[in-house]
């Protein structure tokens, strides 16, 4: 059964219905986390095998997909047959991530929640910490009940980590995604110009400032208009090259195994100076500060000439449009010690948590955890990534997994957020396994993976997505809009203006005023704990 949300008609009317559960108190939960299960009948479950249940039960099950991406997913064959082998019958309840965040606030004020709540879009670690109460502690589930998942946090430590919280337990449940690659963006350049000026690959930062020079002044695409654009910046992607590889955009990196917030480093400051230096010349986009993503992919698919030289994307194909074939994926470019980075995880870009969650306001809570551990294998993972085997994935004769092709008209990336839950949801998959599924080289996630061998050995380690308690959470949001704020202020003027030696120590001692010294403390205590996982 599905049941889709109606997207709720003001503003006026959510404001009402959540100052009226306020009014009449947290309702509809126990308030209880401990690891109770007394309202479980267990002469109806069954610890081990299947069914999960002798008689059939039903579990509300509540997640959240992007936009109007609807409830198809559901008729995921596999999804249907855990339902006939397991005897746990689904109500889904289906939120569209448009009107999720006024819909959760509801919910959360009143304690009403479903049995299980699937998808870390659906609740964040700050809504998770401030409603522990909401939420069960499942180490005991995992220890007693979830047998493939104990075994994959065994084979990967790092699932473990990511899922404790500070209080040393874990409430939500993590994935690992298939054939996902270490590397993220990598610099792609327009190999058509390059070959029209005779010039080589760049290796260096130096490379490429003279390769981008000609870009401006030699007219590579041949309209005889000086309307080229050597270099478009998405993120921090230019600094890389000086050791600045953030991937998740905390402003932090792990260095010599600890932890440093690189806007105040030696390294910051010298990427800054040869960002000025691409700026003041021209070569860096006139409008790096001020354009928008629609007005930047207008760009990348001008539709008379192309007019991008230089860039960092996950693939060249996913931006550049009818000009994707003059695009290359290159190496990193080596930076002034020598050494090149890439922004990625050595571990791979597969993993998350708070991708399950069993409510307190479950009587089933064993049986919940029970239909949770069978996503935690190889197959179910691959078709809850994907689609079902038979439907999307075709299973080979050699043991091999591998993609049918979608229906005619339709992207692979879509059909496949149709067809599967996606990003989203419980999933693990064993790198052995990974070495069974066969994707083609020329479009989307298999693409990705070949391109991936030209930079994953320099993959660099990012500051983890380390876990926050709720005082911490408390002083976040204040100290990262203010300090944050002010970084990336004095990031846009040292590029366009210079002055960056003179202006230095007066920019260092702002950010100490603001309080920077306890940010630092707060991430580097997170990923203190984060490390001391066992």
């Amino acid at each position: 059964m599905v049941k889709q949300s109606n997207k709720l008609s003001s503003k006026k009317l959510v404001t009402g219905l959540l100052a009226a559960v306020m009014a009449a108190g947290l309702v509809g939960c126990s308030g209880n986390n401990e690891n109770t299960s007394a309202a479980s009948d267990t002469s109806n479950f069954n610890k081990e095998g299947l069914p999960i249940v002798t008689e059939p039960i039903t579990l509300k099950v509540l997640t959240v997909r992007w936009g109007s991406m609807g409830d198809t997913f559901t008729q995921n064959q596999w999804l249907k047959d855990l339902e006939k082998n397991t005897n746990v019958k689904i109500e889904w309840e289906v939120m569209s991530s448009n009107d999720w965040a006024e819909q959760k606030s509801i919910m959360l004020a009143s304690g009403t929640l479903p049995d299980v709540v699937l998808g870390s879009q659906s609740f964040s670690d700050s809504d998770i910490v401030n409603n522990l109460t909401y939420f069960r502690p499942l180490d005991d589930y995992i220890d007693q009940y979830m047998p493939n998942l104990k075994a994959a946090m065994e084979e990967t430590p790092d699932l473990k980590k990511i899922s404790t919280f500070p209080d040393g337990k874990i409430y939500s449940l993590p994935t690992r995604l298939p054939s996902r690659p270490k590397s993220s963006r990598q610099p792609v350049i327009n190999k058509t110009w390059l070959d029209n000026l005779d010039l080589q690959v760049p290796e260096t930062t130096d490379d490429l400032y003279n390769v981008l020079k000609a870009f401006k002044e030699q007219d590579p695409n041949g309209n005889g208009k000086p309307d080229e654009i050597p270099y478009i910046e998405i993120n921090n992607d230019t600094i890389s090259p000086f050791g600045i590889a953030d991937l998740n955009n905390n402003f932090m990196l792990v260095k010599d195994g600890q932890a440093v917030y690189y806007p105040i480093s030696e390294e910051y400051k010298e990427g800054l100076k040869w960002e000025n230096k691409l700026y003041t010349e021209g070569l860096l986009d006139k409008e790096l500060f001020t354009q928008d993503n629609t007005m930047r992919s207008a760009k990348f698919q001008n539709p008379d000439a192309p007019i991008v030289g230089f860039s960092y994307q996950w693939t060249p194909d996913a931006v550049f449009g009818k000009w994707s074939d003059q695009y290359v994926t290159i190496p990193p470019i080596a930076g002034p010690d020598g050494n090149r980075y890439t922004v990625g995880n050595p571990i791979g870009m597969n993993l998350s948590r708070n991708e399950l969650l069993i409510t307190t306001s479950t009587k089933y809570p064993e049986v919940a955890a029970r239909w949770a551990d069978e996503f935690y294998t190889n197959e179910a993972s691959i078709q809850n990534f994907w689609g079902a085997i038979g439907t999307v994935i075709q299973k080979n004769d050699d043991g091999t997994y591998s993609l049918m092709d979608p229906p005619a008209g339709t992207s692979a990336d879509a059909w496949y957020w149709d067809q599967s839950l996606r990003d989203f949801g419980p999933k693990y998959v064993s790198p052995s396994f990974e070495e069974k599924i066969v994707l083609s080289g020329k479009s989307g996630d298999g693409l990705k993976l070949q391109l991936d061998k030209l930079g994953s050995e320099f993959v660099t380690t990012p500051f983890p997505n380390v876990m926050y308690t709720a005082e911490e959470f408390e002083e976040l949001p204040t100290l990262t809009t203010d300090i944050e704020g002010y970084v990336n202020t004095m990031r846009a003027q040292f590029i366009s203006k210079g002055n960056i030696d003179e202006q230095w120590d007066a920019y260092v001692k702002q950010l100490n005023d603001m309080g920077l010294e306890k940010l630092i403390k707060i991430r580097t205590d997170a990923y203190e704990r984060y490390m001391n996982v066992e």
